[in-house]
This record gives C-alpha cells, sequence and structure tokens, in this order.
C-alpha cells in the first residue's frame, strides 16, 4: 500500500513539473502589466498567470537543493510560497524582471524549510551559520583527499577561510551533517529489548536525594521559623525585610520606616541575629550553616 501511494504521488509530481515547464514565457512589458494589475486592483487572475509562468523557476531553483534529502514535491512547495511573496512585495515600475526579485524569495523560503525540517536541533541560528549549512557538503566533496571523506585540519582552515566563519564552527557543523537525528525510543541490541533512553545516564539527583534535600529543607525552615518566634515584633520585621524576601530593602529604607537612623537598625539587627543563633544553636548545632549561608 506504501509503495503504491508512493507511486502515485511520484507520477503526480513527475505531472506538476511537465505542467510548469510547458506554461509559457512572459514577454518583459506584459509580466509589467501583470504586476501592476494584481498590486493596484488585486487581480487574482493576473497573479494567477504571473505564479503559472515562473513555476519553472520554482522547480529549478529546488532541484538545486535535492541533496538536503527532503522530497522534491516539499521543497516545490515551499518554493512556491517564495514566489507568491515575491509577487506580493514585486514593485514593476523598478524595471527589474520578476524572476530576478522572485529568486531571492524562493531560495530563502527552501532554505528555511530545509533548516525547520533536516534536524531537530537548530545548527543554523546566524548568517554566517546558514551560509556554512549550505555549502559545507559541496566544499568538503571538493576539497576532502580522505577516503571516509572527514575533513582534515588544513581542509576545514581552508573552508572556514572561504566561508568567514572559526574552524571550530566548520568541524561542528560537519559533526552535526553526518550524525543524522536518532529517536530516544529506538530499540537496540540483538533483541531489541531496550530502548536508546533507557541506557543514557541520568546526572541529576536520585529519588533517594531529592527526598533528603526535601526533608532538609523543611528541616531549616522549621529551625528557622522558631528562632523568628524569639524575636520581638520590631527585629522579626528587619530580619525578614533583609534575608527572607525576595525584593531585599537596605538599612536606609527601613530607619525612613521606623523613624530611627540606619545605623540604629543595624544596631537591631545585630542583636536580632545574635538572638537567632543562639536558638539555633539550642536547637541543633548545624543550623549554624543555615544562617551564614
Amino acid at each position: 500500500m506504501a509503495k503504491q501511494e508512493s507511486f502515485s504521488s511520484e507520477r503526480s509530481d513527475r505531472r506538476y513539473i511537465s505542467a510548469t515547464m510547458g506554461a509559457p514565457l512572459l514577454e518583459r512589458q506584459y509580466e509589467a502589466d501583470l504586476a501592476r494589475r494584481w498590486l493596484t486592483k488585486r487581480d487574482e487572475r493576473a497573479l494567477h498567470e504571473l505564479i503559472e509562468a515562473h513555476g519553472r523557476l520554482v522547480v529549478r531553483i529546488a532541484a538545486g537543493f535535492r541533496s538536503s534529502g527532503l522530497p522534491l514535491a516539499d521543497l516545490i512547495q515551499e518554493g512556491n510560497i517564495g514566489l507568491m511573496e515575491a509577487a506580493e512585495r514585486f514593485d514593476p515600475e523598478r524595471q527589474v524582471r520578476f524572476s530576478t526579485y522572485a529568486s531571492w524569495w524562493i531560495v530563502a523560503s527552501i532554505q528555511n524549510y530545509i533548516l525547520r525540517n533536516s534536524s531537530i536541533v537548530r545548527a543554523a541560528t546566524t548568517p554566517k551559520q546558514r551560509r556554512l549549512f549550505f555549502n559545507l557538503r559541496r566544499l568538503k566533496a571538493k576539497m576532502s583527499s580522505s577516503y571516509d571523506g572527514v575533513l582534515t585540519t588544513d581542509e576545514r582552515a581552508a573552508i572556514a577561510d572561504k566561508l568567514d566563519v572559526l574552524p571550530k564552527d566548520v568541524e561542528k557543523m560537519e559533526s552535526h551533517l553526518a550524525r543524522p537525528d536518532q529517536s530516544l525510543n529506538a530499540t537496540v541490541g540483538l533483541d531489541e529489548g531496550a530502548e536508546l533512553q533507557e541506557l543514557m545516564p541520568d546526572d541529576g539527583p536520585t529519588p533517594e536525594q531529592l527526598a533528603s534535600q526535601d526533608s532538609a529543607q523543611r528541616t531549616q525552615r522549621n529551625w528557622i521559623a522558631e528562632a523568628l518566634d524569639r524575636l520581638t515584633p520590631r527585629e522579626r520585621q528587619i530580619i525578614v525585610s533583609r534575608f527572607l524576601e525576595d525584593k531585599k530593602i537596605t538599612l536606609a529604607e527601613i530607619g525612613d520606616k521606623f523613624g530611627v537612623s540606619k545605623e540604629r537598625i543595624r544596631q537591631i539587627e545585630a542583636r536580632a541575629l545574635e538572638k537567632m543563633r543562639s536558638t539555633l544553636n539550642n536547637i541543633d548545632a548545624r543550623s549554624m550553616d543555615v544562617l551564614d549561608a
């Protein structure tokens, strides 16, 4: 069934390509007239004629990206989106042929599609990285002298110089292109009884460690709450404002609030901290580390 659908899809693709290649070419003046009719009158018939006449341009450009490994039909579809964007933005008064202007939009649309779908890991997020992504395979095939196709240090340096990137960027992109995405649910082993994700180490804390940390945090919170209860209302408010709230305030701000100097607030704070140290020391000597932190 899958083979039949694939054959049907290929046949449909061939029919579409054949139809685009058979579309008549447009004279320069008539092409500009179609663009004006769409731009000023939103004449959809003019738009369709302009698009259909340049379908062969999309096919030719898309065919140049077949090495990406993505279906040609999808590349053509994305190229047509770029072609329509070009028709929307084209200014016939600039005396430029529509094909010249549209080529850039077609290439950009196809390249964006390839970047989005070639890997779940975005490897080209800057203009230089994009240039490296789309040119590395071609330059590698031309320059690589090793039997396995791996670039030497000098070859990476030469490509880096040609594309205005760093040699380490070339090495990283080469590694990215050489290793396709692999599902973590892929089975491994002769009996295929285990998935790849089951064999990957987990560097995070174990359940026992998480439970221990949670217990220690609850104990520390209880200790601090008990120490705060031994303070006067003013001492407690100063300690909470200075150390326990997300938005901490200065001694001067607290002094203005209580109508005293910041030096007086510093003295009250020091006395309150000493009370808490004494209380926590009576609870457990280890709580000293909590207060100092």
